[in-house]
């Protein structure tokens, strides 16, 4: 799951400005990151908290994103994007440090993180790995239900032992010992409600389609409506996003609308080779 050999040699973070270590044992943060101008000044600074080298993976942004990164003391590796898992693995391959924390740009850690972080004995702790719960935000307002929190995430981790999934979406850390901190990480995924169903409607479920058909996935005419009607259901009614209000019944209608298209684009693809033959399947990312 490492880089090719071609992948260019990193000079490691110059240490804090103050001299100090941020844990008794130094730990590298990871980020990735494509036109993350808006998020990346606020996650690197969160993971400066806790961490003595700093590492961007950047996939060809053109906005100020590695320009950002650069000033807070990062180093930022030029990488076309690979996917999730394998791009996910480029930053700690090039690690000083044997214990790494991979945040997404539009992630922060809580001070409760950052205490919980800085309290770990990492030379001797039987884990290999520590998840946090997961905060997930619409614009400023937490959503508590509906499957959105608590939803552990395993960020730290030892990268000896340990990478992401070679999984090239939504991919993961699987860690033998993990250990889940009473702490909490802040997730600002979606700027407001319309951003919740563009990106449901759009890339993601195109995404999902692409990648069902070349697994060889198929599709009837009932597909698309079962999995919408469970997606619902299971959103708003058995993870009570009812529970928070207007947020709640649109998480559960993005999630609704995200299985409705992604199974119908893929009966699309089956069903007419006009609109298979005009898609680039080589350009899923």
């Amino acid at each position: 799951m490492n880089p090719s050999d071609e992948a260019p040699a990193v000079t490691p973070t110059a240490p804090p400005s103050d001299g100090k270590l941020r844990t008794a044992v130094p730990i590298t943060g990871c980020v990735i990151t494509l036109n993350e101008a808006h998020n990346i000044e606020d996650c690197l600074r969160s993971l400066a908290q806790v961490c003595d080298e700093l590492i961007v993976v950047d996939s060809g942004s053109t906005d100020a994103t590695c320009e950002l990164a650069r000033a807070m003391g990062a180093v930022v590796i030029d990488q076309p994007y690979l996917g999730d898992g394998p791009q996910k693995n480029v930053g700690p391959s090039h690690a000083s440090h044997r214990w790494v924390l991979s945040l997404d740009a539009d992630e922060r850690l809580t001070d409760g993180a950052i205490s919980a972080i800085r309290e770990l004995a990492l030379d001797s702790t039987p884990h290999d790995g520590f998840a946090l719960r997961r905060r997930n935000f619409i614009g400023s307002r937490w959503v508590r239900h509906a499957g959105w929190y608590p939803d552990y995430c395993l960020r730290l981790y030892d990268r000896e032992k340990l990478a992401f999934r070679d999984s090239r979406q939504h991919s993961s850390v699987q860690a033998s010992h993990p250990c889940e901190l009473d702490a909490d990480l802040e997730h600002y995924s979606f700027a407001n409600l319309g951003e919740l169903f563009v990106k449901a409607s759009g890339r993601f479920s195109n995404r999902a389609a692409k990648i069902m058909y070349q697994k060889g996935k198929r599709a009837n005419a009932f597909t698309p409506f079962l999995h919408a009607s469970n997606a619902f259901m299971r959103k708003f009614v058995f993870q009570a996003g009812f529970r928070d209000g207007v947020d709640g019944f649109s998480v559960a209608l993005s999630a609704s609308v995200n299985a409705y298209l992604k199974y119908a684009k893929l009966l699309e693809f089956q069903r007419d080779a006009k609109v298979r033959e005009a898609e680039d399947f080589n350009k899923v990312w």
